[in-house]
């Protein structure tokens, strides 16, 4: 009994985690304007610690950056009647609009498959889909189409190798934010591993939204949706009537 008591006194002695990270941005939010093409927010970080340096097992570096996640409805075309349409359809329950994640090693080297599952971290682990209509066997296939589709356009991101870990404390990686990202909060986490397990882990967020011009299209959109229209359309039909009126200029000449 008197041994258990010392064993459990020596473990409260112990620090909390030998192993802290703490991260920073070189720029906690982003503009979207009219010209907006995009942008590269710089994540660095330390590793604070309570002991020596481990090297056996190394450690790596996870970084990742979710945009808001909302409900994606997939769906798959059919062959009907000589014509394509569609046919079935899975609906997925939260997406990240936008989701990167970096590492310092080769996938298999930095996370295990329970860890993954634990901390949502690789691509599909952040995908929430609970359920799928009884008729739909290969309901999984939707999700890989929905990954494949915003990996073209480049919202779904895997960078491997791609965080620098210098003498198993500073990091850092530049993280591309394409023209097509959504506004809201951007999450930032950063994972510690050792051995395919987390040990430590920080978040920060990255505000993202519209000004000027675009901010103010887009709450018109929202808010006064006639009128909205009604522009668009008188500016469809100025956009039409110039370059007819130019064309015929051009002609005379």
């Amino acid at each position: 009994m008197m041994r258990c008591l010392l064993l459990l006194l020596a473990l409260l002695a112990l620090p909390a985690q030998a192993e802290e990270v703490v991260m920073g941005l070189s720029q906690d939010s982003v503009s979207i304007t009219t010209d907006f093409n995009g942008s590269e927010i710089l994540i660095f970080g330390a590793v604070k610690r309570e002991a020596p340096i481990r090297t056996d097992p190394p450690l790596q570096v996870i970084v990742t950056v979710a945009g808001p996640a909302a409900p994606v409805t997939v769906w798959r075309k059919a062959r009907r009647l000589g014509i394509w349409v569609n046919a079935d359809a899975v609906g997925i329950d939260a997406a990240p609009s936008f989701y990167t994640v970096a590492t310092s090693a080769p996938w298999d080297e930095v996370i295990s498959e329970v860890e993954d599952l634990r901390h949502k971290v690789s691509v599909p682990r952040a995908i929430r889909s609970v359920g799928a209509p009884m008729e739909i066997v290969d309901s999984q296939s939707f999700t890989d189409a929905l990954i494949r589709i915003r990996e073209r356009e480049g919202l779904y991101q895997l960078r491997v190798n791609s965080v620098e870990l210098r003498e198993s404390t500073l990091f850092d990686t530049a993280i591309s934010m394409p023209a097509n990202i959504v506004e809201g909060r951007y999450t930032t986490r950063v994972f510690l591993t050792r051995g395919g397990r987390v040990v430590s882990q920080h978040a920060s967020v990255i505000e993202v939204h519209k000004v000027g011009l675009e901010r103010w299209l887009f709450n018109l959109s929202r808010n006064q949706s006639l009128i909205y229209g009604l522009l668009s359309l008188v500016i469809a039909v100025a956009a039409g009537w110039g370059a007819s009126a130019a064309f015929r200029a051009l002609k005379s000449g």
